[in-house]
């Protein structure tokens, strides 16, 4: 009896080409050749299902379909393919899948042309044309154009999620998913590209992947006209316009664009790290940083860029390299018009006009902007340098440090200036120098109104109006505005001097003065007057030679008012006033620096005590020691 069911039901299509059609469905108008088929689809309208699963409880409205889902329960696969020798729980399937192997699309769309390998499948697309969506939502109301849409689309009211993983216990709303996370499991890879051989778990992932080799980008965005390759990739983009964040942390309540990224944060509450590297144990909390951390290991970098040719070993940050060829910067501040490339880098800047600083140390309780900034900071308390240069075995507490270091090995200068031609080794360094060409001071104090293109140079101008001198050496008690000034005084207790001249063998504790002193050999006077072209080996020298053309005297007396164009003539001036002795020895005075007077080519140089006139300064210090006995 139940062969004959079957029969009857494989059958019914081809009697009703050939038997008179005289059954009408009331509803919709459709005619059958049997009373039993109009009754059978009568059930699509009145969502009758009288065949019921005894294990599961779910409803079918043919006893074949339930027959058929009962081989779900049993695991009963009993049709296997010629070709690949997979299995499937019913002929449908089977028939479905040689279509891969033949490429056989037999349904095609009679509006647009395109084809389908299942008549499903053209009945569901025919409904994109049509608009139609017959299928409601009682708790919401959202509209679907198939039934089992609907159904998926209730679990997530209700919350259920039959289909449940034998390996690993989760949970899932749509068989789909279950399939394709079981994949995780076994490393089965179905879906091979045929332009690169690259495998995937998915064939959505596979039709993505397609569009990299053909460059389309079908979705477009209303606003920008910006192209995406994939609709999720659009929808995400479109939050950028409409800055909505759907999607709340229930324990801190940061809001995110989406569901993924939720999910990812949420981890940082739990602790989760569910991403294990096989090679090192590493755990990680995404699968794009264990992606990323495994070509750490394996050294691969996939992505190569079209311009220059350097390789990454994550899309995304080819993403962001090809930017620096575009110029482009999509992500701007609203508050100051300022453009990034990287919407992190936006999310940091915005801190500066916030003033927020949210990650705090826990041995000190320093706060900073960015998580990375307190991160190099805990290493001053550890003494951590984890990157080690293998040439000469120094250490680095950050990596940008290490990595210019290594550069001075090597010799190279990526970064070249296109006005003077001077190359650099990192980009800041060369950042800074175009500075010096465009004038742009864009760092101001707010208590003096002083204006700086370094930054450091900014926050070191900042200590001098808050006293603050963080740096103090334990011998001595000393303490300086600098870590540099630290380890520079640190040398005058140790008597190290590391930077030795190449030509004569002096040694110096700092390597400004060893690279003074070596101009003195080769005559080296770089800095030179725009006026009169006069050369100089310091460029303070030269800042001082340009008060000559400018007659400016920014240095004034506070007692008489006089200015001067230098600071030690001013200092000179003010001992007048003072009558301060500059050097003393087993405390009495030896000798004062008097005011300078010229008589012609001599210079006389004065007692402060009985106003003797002296011609040289070993007089003076002998006249001093007279008025001492």
């Amino acid at each position: 009896m139940s062969d004959q069911t079957d029969s009857d039901e494989n059958s019914s299509s081809e009697i009703e080409q050939h038997v008179e059609r005289k059954h009408k469905c009331k509803q919709c108008g459709k005619l059958f050749a049997r009373a039993s088929y109009l009754t059978r689809h009568q059930r699509t309208h009145s969502g009758v299902r009288p065949h019921k699963c005894k294990q599961c409880g779910k409803c079918f409205a043919r006893p074949y379909h339930l027959r058929e889902h009962e081989k779900t329960h049993t695991g009963e696969k009993p049709y296997k393919c010629d070709q690949c020798r997979k299995c499937f729980a019913q002929t449908s399937q089977l028939q479905v899948h040689k279509r891969t192997h033949t490429g056989e699309k037999p349904h095609m769309c009679k509006r647009c042309g395109k084809c389908f390998t299942q008549s499903g499948a053209l009945n569901i697309h025919e409904k994109v044309h049509l608009g139609e969506k017959p299928y409601e939502c009682e708790q919401c109301g959202k509209c679907f154009a198939q039934a089992w849409n609907l159904e998926t689309h209730r679990r997530t009211h209700t919350g259920e999620k039959p289909y449940i993983c034998k390996d690993c216990g989760k949970c899932f709303a749509q068989a789909w998913n279950l399939e394709t996370h079981r994949r995780t499991h076994t490393g089965e890879k179905p879906y091979m590209c045929k332009d690169c051989g690259k495998c995937f778990s998915q064939s959505g992932a596979l039709k993505l992947h397609k569009r990299i080799h053909t460059g389309e980008k079908p979705y477009s965005c209303k606003q920008c006209d910006k192209c995406f390759s994939s609709s999720g990739d659009l929808q995400k983009h479109a939050t950028v316009h409409t800055g909505e964040k759907p999607f709340p942390c229930k324990q801190c309540c940061k809001c995110f664009r989406r569901k993924s990224d939720l999910k990812v944060h949420e981890r940082i509450h739990t602790g989760e790290k569910p991403y294990e590297c096989k090679q090192c144990g590493k755990c990680f909390s995404c699968s794009g940083s264990l992606k990323a951390h495994v070509t750490t290991h394996t050294g691969q970098k996939p992505h190569k860029c079209n311009q220059c040719g350097k390789r990454f070993a994550r899309a995304n940050k080819l993403k962001v390299h090809q930017r620096t060829h575009t110029g482009e910067k999509p992500y701007t501040c609203k508050q100051c018009g300022k453009s990034f490339a990287i919407s992190g880098s936006l999310k940091i800047h915005k801190r500066t006009h916030t003033g927020e600083k949210p990650y705090s140390g826990s041995q000190c309780g320093k706060v900073f902007a960015q998580a990375s900034q307190l991160k190099m900071h805990e290493r001053t308390h550890t003494g951590e340098k984890p990157y080690i240069c293998n040439q000469c075995g120094k250490c680095f507490r950050r990596r940008s440090g290490y990595r210019d270091h290594i550069q001075r090995h090597t010799g190279e200068k990526p970064y070249t200036c296109k006005q003077c031609g001077k190359g650099f080794v990192d980009s800041n360094g060369f950042k800074l120098h175009t500075r010096t060409h465009t004038g742009v001071k864009p760092y101001a104090c707010i208590e003096c109104g002083k204006c700086f293109s370094d930054p450091s140079a900014y926050k070191r101008h900042q200590q001098i109006h808050t006293g603050e001198k963080p740096y103090t050496w334990k011998e001595c008690g000393k303490c300086f505005y600098y870590y540099g000034n630290l380890r520079v005084h640190r040398r005058a207790h140790t008597g190290e001097k590391p930077y030795a001249c190449k030509q004569c063998g002096k040694c110096f504790s700092r390597s400004s003065a060893c690279k003074m002193h070596e101009r003195i050999h080769t005559g080296e006077n770089p800095h030179q007057c725009k006026q009169c072209g006069k050369c100089f080996g310091r460029a303070g020298n030269l800042k001082e030679h340009e008060k000559i053309h400018t007659s400016e005297k920014p240095y004034k007396c506070k007692r008489c008012g006089k200015c001067f164009g230098k600071v030690v003539n001013l200092k000179k001036h003010e001992r007048i006033h003072t009558r301060e002795k500059s050097f003393q020895t087993s405390n009495r005075p030896v000798a004062a620096t008097p005011q300078d007077n010229e008589v012609g080519q001599v210079k006389i140089y004065v007692c402060w005590i009985c106003q003797e006139e002296l011609t040289s300064n070993t007089s003076l210090l002998e006249h001093y020691e007279r008025h001492m006995q």
